[in-house]
């Protein structure tokens, strides 16, 4: 195998997470008197954690004076709710069983709240994944290399045995910035168009054509 470790990005890499995290969004909206907002406006909105996504979804954003009131409510909610309608990615388990054959280590690294990362890592990865990491005080959000760095720590891997796995423009930076070989998916978030528009020079279709890229 070319790599040691891989790391992965979870919402629309491994998971789609979407519709639960639109029904949450949706829930501290229209609470609170807000239009509700579409499965495609969502779709837009992700990639830098649950604050910019909720940001970029109340009118006004962070300037709005509810703006923090509706934050912790869509905490709250999603909280409670994350694996109503999350699953994993067809083939998603396939690529972990494999590479976990084949000996890799593997860790999750996320915006997503730390809480829900490690609850969806138990229920879905917790026979593959060492590491699971989310939004937390003291780590810096992706981009900055910080969840890669105390990933690799965890797993006790060198950068240049590491590739990172993700969906988006984000994830694309993160592994920059954190020196480490990418692979982008296109069945996530983002389209393969706008990876290559990003900078993207590895696009996977498939969990199964990874694998590949891997070998």
């Amino acid at each position: 195998m070319k790599y040691k470790a891989v790391i992965f990005d979870l919402d629309g890499t491994l998971l789609n997470t979407l519709e639960d995290l639109m029904d949450a969004v949706n829930y501290a909206l229209t609470k609170y008197g807000y239009p509700a907002r579409t499965l495609s406006e969502i779709r837009a909105f992700v990639g830098n954690g649950v604050r910019k996504l909720m940001e970029r979804a109340l009118p006004d954003g962070a300037d709005n004076p509810q703006f923090e009131l509706l934050l912790g409510t869509f905490r709250t909610y999603y909280t409670a709710h994350c694996e109503d309608k999350t699953h994993a990615y067809d083939g998603v388990i396939d690529l972990m069983e494999q590479l976990k054959a084949a000996g890799l280590k593997m860790a999750i690294v996320s915006n997503k709240l730390d809480s829900a990362v490690k609850d969806l890592n138990q229920s879905y990865f917790k026979d593959y994944v060492q590491t699971a990491i989310g939004d937390k005080e003291g780590v810096r959000k992706k981009p900055a290399p910080d969840m890669v760095e105390q990933a690799l720590l965890e797993l006790q891997c060198e950068k240049k045995d590491t590739v990172y796995i993700g969906d988006s423009d984000v994830d694309i930076q993160t592994a920059a910035n954190a020196g480490l070989a990418c692979i982008c998916v296109s069945w996530g978030f983002r389209d393969a168009s706008f990876l290559r528009e990003c900078g993207a020079a590895v696009i996977a279709d498939t969990p199964q054509e990874v694998f590949y890229l891997i070998r």
